[in-house]
C-alpha cells in the first residue's frame, strides 16, 4: 500500500487486512533500506568476476533478491499468530491466510527495491486531493502528540514528493503491478471501490472488508474552521502540486509501461544504492580516524 501520508494507506490496509486471505502487518519501514544493503552485497559478492563466489557460482541479481524475499515472506508467515496473540485477536485467525499487506508510506520512494524483493508483490497507489491531505498532515499532532511535518511548505514538498514516486511507478510497472486507487471514490463508493482493487490483488470480494469503514481509524481530527495559508508555502510550489493533485483526480491511469520511466526508477534505485553505500565508507573511515586518534598517546600526557 502506497501514497502519501494521511491519504489513506493505513485505512486501506485494515480493510484489505479484513480478508480470509491477507493479514495486515504493522508499518514495517526496513524493507526499503533492506533492498538496498542486498544490492550493496551483491555487487561486493560479484565484484570480481569469477573470482567472486555470486559472479563464479552463476547466481544473477534476480535470483539473489528473491530468495531473500521469499525467506522474509516465509518469516512474516511463520509468526502470523504470534501477531494475532498481541493484537489480542482471536478470529479470523491468521494461521489461514496466505497473505500480507503493508502500509508504509514510505515505501513509496522503494517500489523498485519492494519489486526485486517480491517479484510477485503488486502495490495499491491510493491518492488523496492535496489540500485534503496537507490540512490532515498540519493536523496529526492532534491523535499522535508530534508534529509530522513542520510547515505547510514541508506539507506540499512531501506530499509532491511521495506522489511523484507512486505516478513514476504506475508509469514504469503500468497498471498490472501499480495501480492507482482514488481516496475520495473509496469513502463516496466503498464496496465497488474493494471489489475493484481485490479483483486487482486477485482476491475474491468479502464483505467483512468494509468493516473498518464504518468508523474513522487514525484521523486527524482537522477543525471545522482550520485555514491553510498557501502563501507561505510558495506560489510555484503550491500549483505544482494542486496542478498534479487535479490530474489524478480527473484523469485515468494509462495502461502503457513506459521503458523511460522504468529506466529513470532503475537510476533511482541505483542512486540510493551508491549513496548508501559511499555513507557506509566514510562512516567506517571515520571511525578508523577516532580509534587510531584514541590509541594513539596524548602529547600533553606526563
Amino acid at each position: 500500500m502506497v501514497g502519501s501520508p494521511r491519504s489513506g494507506t493505513s485505512i486501506l490496509t485494515w480493510c484489505l487486512g479484513q480478508h480470509p486471505n491477507i493479514f495486515p502487518v504493522p508499518e514495517s519501514n526496513w524493507l526499503g533500506q533492506f533492498a538496498i544493503n542486498v544490492q550493496i552485497s551483491y555487487e561486493i559478492g560479484s565484484a570480481r568476476a569469477d573470482r567472486s563466489i555470486l559472479s563464479g557460482m552463476d547466481i544473477g541479481s534476480e535470483e539473489f533478491f528473491a530468495t531473500f524475499g521469499d525467506t522474509i515472506n516465509e518469516l512474516i508467515l511463520a509468526h502470523r499468530k504470534d501477531l494475532d496473540r498481541k493484537r489480542k485477536m482471536t478470529s479470523p485467525s491468521s494461521d489461514l491466510k496466505g497473505r500480507w499487506v503493508d502500509g508504509t508510506p514510505e515505501y513509496s520512494h522503494h517500489i523498485r527495491g519492494l519489486r526485486k524483493l517480491f517479484p510477485g508483490a503488486v502495490f495499491v497507489h491510493i491518492v488523496r486531493d492535496v489540500t485534503s491531505v496537507i490540512r490532515s498532515m498540519l493536523n496529526f499532532h492532534r491523535i499522535s502528540g508530534f508534529q509530522l511535518v513542520a510547515s505547510e511548505e514541508e506539507a506540499y514538498e512531501y506530499w509532491l514528493r511521495t506522489v511523484s514516486s507512486c505516478v513514476d511507478a504506475e508509469r514504469a510497472f503500468g497498471p498490472q503491478v501499480v495501480r492507482r486507487f482514488r481516496y475520495s471514490e473509496l469513502i463516496a463508493n466503498p464496496e465497488p471501490t474493494l471489489r475493484a482493487i481485490l479483483d486487482f490483488v486477485g482476491e475474491p470480494y468479502t464483505g467483512a472488508c468494509l468493516i473498518p469503514l464504518q468508523k474513522r481509524i487514525n484521523t486527524s481530527n482537522v477543525p471545522a474552521d482550520f485555514q491553510l495559508n498557501d502563501a507561505a508555502a510558495g506560489q510555484i510550489l503550491v500549483a505544482k502540486a494542486k496542478r498534479l493533485s487535479a490530474e489524478l483526480e480527473q484523469s485515468p491511469q494509462g495502461n502503457e509501461v513506459s521503458h523511460e520511466a522504468a529506466e529513470k526508477m532503475e537510476a533511482t534505485f541505483n542512486q540510493q544504492v551508491q549513496y548508501v553505500a559511499r555513507t557506509n565508507n566514510e562512516y567506517q573511515k571515520t571511525r578508523q580516524i577516532i580509534s587510531e586518534l584514541h590509541n594513539k598517546p596524548s602529547k600533553l600526557a606526563l
